[in-house]
């Protein structure tokens, strides 16, 4: 009792506070909570104090779970005012986009041309050829074709279209999403422009009333027009207005007109392989007239009858019955040689003047008068010669030293062939191909009096012969030349680099491709008859590259002027001393080498013959200041002649064209004939070299025949055969001279 106990509970002590301080003490509430704290076992007075608790929440608790409680109603309500929002703005924009689509829909066709001759189309348009003195030389476009109906068509002409062009015509409205929808992918895969979507009224639009150009604007117009043509036309009038309005090349528009063209008959009366060859000639009518390019227009034609087979227009055995029987030998009217040169300017019109919807006068450089002289010559002398030295055909082109076409024959009868040799077929120019392997040795350093041997050479098993089987020793590049001995102009060719050599000849003009080997330097490598005698002209104009050109201007009948042809860029490609170099070289081709026969009384002239393996081409190219032309005679199949040579048959042809040719024309020397190089007028030394003395024949000096040059002169370093590719040759070319 003394203790301060008192009955009822223990009483603490005090410490000095303030009795109205002692009774404070801490709750459960009032603590931090610890992670380790553990719950305590439930005793009956705690158990009653939470229960009593449970209805007193404390006042921040409850704030805190009235604070969750609000962001959830307020997260609700944000992402109902999200969806709201991007409702909205789909509709607004929606809205817009529809205005943008009607905006431009208005825009396009208030530019749309006028379609009010749409329901009678207008004739093809004439294309007229004049000549350099401005008379008729050919006319295209007027043909015998006249519109036809679609019910006198034989029923797979139309459907050979259908099923190469527009699988769909009959199921779209004009344009073919489907049709677009592959294209694009196609396309996407051949990673370029590979195949079109446009249908065939597309095609008609743009036909009837749009230009050729490829923009956005065009394309558009060209939809709106197809939309147009589909609500106002039924589709057998579309596809009826385009067979009479699509371009098949060489001058046809419509299907009447190819079918007379090509096949000598009426549209109405082809055959299912003439149909397939006439669908397949849409895609491009001038790469694949069956008259141009025979072998690519039969194979397009197959790809036609398989489309048409896969469309169940004809039966598999229908297809394979009409592959390989097109009859195209067709003898047009107008056989006249000057037939090639209007076939010719057909081909090169689209890239002048693209697409032309009215009559036009085109005025070419073409001489009428060299032309028959050109065409006589050919004509004449196969029908004396042909027989004897089995000859059948010939090509000749004839152009100013600026690369202007005075003449050109592709081949000895327009209407039995309208194939063209001058500007299509490639053949092997043999020796004629000579000059850019020495002028390759003049610009490293030679000179036409520089020493190489003449003697047998064999090159990895390849071994090339002189055309005599003989053998001269020592000689200079102008005898060799002259004389076109094979065994110098294979030296000569290693020593420079058979690569230089393709790089020179492709410098001087020549486009086709050249295979950089041993035998480049016999000319083994094709070419066509224009642009070997176009990269010949430079050797004719002081060393200025051209390029050969038959078209000067191209007007409406009503005289507004559509095409102007703007003068070449000079472009030096051979060194004015080379140049005379050259020319003195070629010089004693005509004087004492192997075209001993071609004669010009009182023109310096020059050139270089040719014949290739086996007497299969014979070749003359020779040229004046005045006039360059060329000569090839040989046979279509690439069979053997009875040895016609290039100094034989083509020097006749050339000699008795540029003797009249020249006729009252004043004489000029060729470019720097005259000129003094410093080691010797070469000009004079040409023409006193003296043929050599043939020697026996042994075998081949080694360190490329033995020459060593004298100090004085620039010399080539030879490259090693053995480090030189692509020289395994297939067959031998010791017949080129």
């Amino acid at each position: 009792m003394g203790l301060g106990k008192k009955k009822g509970g223990r009483k603490e002590p005090l410490f000095g506070l303030p009795a109205a301080l002692a009774d404070l003490r801490l709750t459960a509430a009032d603590r931090i909570p610890n992670a380790e704290d553990k719950p305590k076992k439930s005793t009956k007075s705690s158990a009653k104090r939470k229960s009593d608790d449970a209805g007193d929440e404390p006042p921040r608790e409850r704030k805190t779970q009235a604070g969750r409680s609000g962001a959830k109603r307020r997260s609700k309500a944000g992402g109902g005012f999200s969806l709201g929002r991007l409702a909205y703005w789909g509709a607004v924009l929606s809205l817009w986009g529809v205005i943008a689509v009607i905006g431009l829909v208005i825009y396009v066709g208030a530019h749309l041309p006028p379609i009010q001759s749409l329901e009678i189309p207008k004739r093809p348009p004439t294309i007229q050829i004049v000549g350099i003195d401005g008379s008729m030389l050919a006319q295209r476009g007027e043909m015998a074709g006249a519109n036809v109906s679609l019910n006198d068509l034989p029923p797979y002409l139309p459907k050979a279209f259908i099923a190469i062009e527009d699988r769909r015509f009959y199921s779209h409205f004009g344009i073919d999403p489907v049709g677009i929808l592959r294209a694009l992918v196609t396309n996407v895969l051949h990673r370029g422009v590979s195949q079109g979507g446009s249908t065939l009224t597309q095609q008609l639009a743009k036909n009837l009333f749009l230009t050729q150009e490829r923009t956005m604007q065009r394309k558009l117009q060209e939809v709106e027009l197809a939309i147009w043509l589909e609500r106002k036309h039924s589709k057998n009038e579309i596809l009826e207005l385009y067979l009479n309005r699509v371009y098949f090349g060489s001058g046809a528009y419509g299907v009447e007109a190819a079918a007379q063209k090509y096949f000598g008959k009426s549209a109405k009366n082809v055959t299912m392989a003439e149909a397939a060859m006439l669908a397949g000639l849409v895609k491009s009518p001038s790469r694949l007239a069956p008259n141009r390019n025979p072998e690519g227009a039969e194979a397009r034609a197959k790809v036609v009858l398989a489309a048409m087979a896969d469309a169940k227009f004809i039966t598999d055995a229908q297809a394979q019955a009409s592959i390989g029987h097109p009859s195209y030998n067709v003898k047009p009217v107008g056989a006249g040689t000057v037939n090639y040169v209007a076939d010719w300017i057909g081909e090169v019109l689209d890239d002048l003047v693209g697409q032309i919807d009215e009559s036009i006068k085109v005025e070419t450089t073409i001489d009428p008068k060299l032309q028959s002289v050109a065409e006589a010559a050919i004509i004449d002398e196969l029908a004396a010669k042909s027989v004897k030295f089995n000859v059948s055909q010939g090509a000749l082109v004839a152009m100013t030293p600026d690369g202007a076409v005075r003449a050109m024959v592709g081949g000895r009868n327009y209407s039995d062939s309208q194939y063209n040799r001058a500007v299509t077929a490639k053949r092997q120019p043999g020796s004629s191909f000579k000059p850019f392997v020495y002028l390759t040795a003049l610009e490293q350093g030679l000179t036409p009096d520089t020493l190489r041997q003449d003697a047998p050479i064999e090159v990895k098993g390849w071994k090339p012969e002189n055309y005599t089987h003989e053998y001269f020793g020592a000689v200079t590049l102008t005898q060799a030349l002259a004389m076109s001995l094979n065994t110098v102009a294979i030296r000569l060719g290693l020593e420079v680099g058979p690569k230089n050599v393709v790089r020179t000849a492709h410098r001087l003009g020549i486009s086709s491709k050249l295979e950089p080997n041993a035998s480049i330097a016999l000319g083994t490598s094709e070419v066509s008859v224009v642009e070997l005698v176009g990269a010949y002209t430079p050797f004719a104009n002081g060393g200025f590259a051209v390029t050969p050109h038959v078209v000067t201007r191209i007007r409406t009948l009503g005289g507004k002027l559509l095409y102007m042809r703007q003068p070449d860029e000079r472009n030096q490609v051979i060194d004015p001393r080379y140049v005379g170099m050259m020319n003195a070289m070629m010089r004693e081709t005509l004087i004492s080498g192997t075209a001993k026969k071609a004669e010009i009384p009182g023109w310096p002239a020059a050139g270089k013959t040719g014949t290739s393996q086996d007497y299969r081409d014979a070749w003359f190219i020779g040229y004046t200041a005045n006039l360059v032309t060329g000569v090839w005679l040989g046979n279509d199949d690439n069979s053997p002649t009875k040895k016609a040579t290039g100094g034989g048959l083509p020097v006749e042809v050339w000699s008795r064209f540029m003797r009249t040719a020249h006729e009252g024309v004043p004489v000029a020397a060729l470019p720097n004939s005259q000129a003094n190089w410093g080691l010797s007028n070469l000009a004079q030394a040409a023409s006193q070299v003296s043929p050599p003395t043939a020697a026996a024949p042994g075998p081949a000096p080694a360190n490329n025949g033995g020459y060593r040059p004298p100090p004085t002169r620039a010399n080539v370093r030879p490259e090693a055969a053995a480090g030189l590719d692509g020289w395994l040759m297939d067959r031998l070319f010791g017949g080129n001279r």
